[in-house]
């Protein structure tokens, strides 16, 4: 089983952060994929939260990924299915850092999945947490041009 776990501080709010990570088909800034909206949130949810479903388009391959649980501090999903990598889930919590003057969201990214049998572990590992810190880094940006 692979775990990575990757944290940033970005200058927003954690609502700022949580909002703009479930703008599901603009996720393309931050994220090397295609993203489209399969189907929206359930009634009752946040926008874009639990019960949405995200098709991703990466590196020729389709998949799709289910909200499992969306709040204001944290956002849970999941690949629907065993391809491209099974047992895939992601956790994102967001927390307002302490002691500072400007909003400040302290973001931990963490994945978890098990690599297929042809592709060695470090490998896919590596790929993934480079992804993830890119895709932090950017979120990061998006706030540090419009602050």
């Amino acid at each position: 089983m692979i775990s990575i776990a990757v944290e940033k501080t970005i200058n927003a709010t954690p609502l700022q952060v949580r909002e703009i990570l479930l703008e599901h088909e603009q996720l393309d800034r931050f994220f090397n994929a295609d993203f489209i909206l399969v189907r929206k949130q359930n009634e009752g949810e946040v926008e874009g939260g639990k019960g949405a479903i995200r098709q991703i388009r990466m590196m020729g391959i389709k998949f799709e990924e289910v909200i499992v649980s969306a709040d204001d501090n944290h956002i849970f999903y999941q690949i629907m299915g065993n391809k491209p990598v099974s047992e895939h889930r992601g956790n994102i919590h967001f927390s307002q850092a302490n002691n500072t003057i400007t909003p400040n969201t302290e973001v931990s990214y963490h994945i978890s999945c098990k690599a297929p049998r042809w592709l060695p572990t470090f490998l896919l590992s590596f790929f993934i947490k480079k992804d993830i810190k890119q895709a932090l880094n950017k979120l990061a940006d998006n706030f540090n041009v419009n602050t």
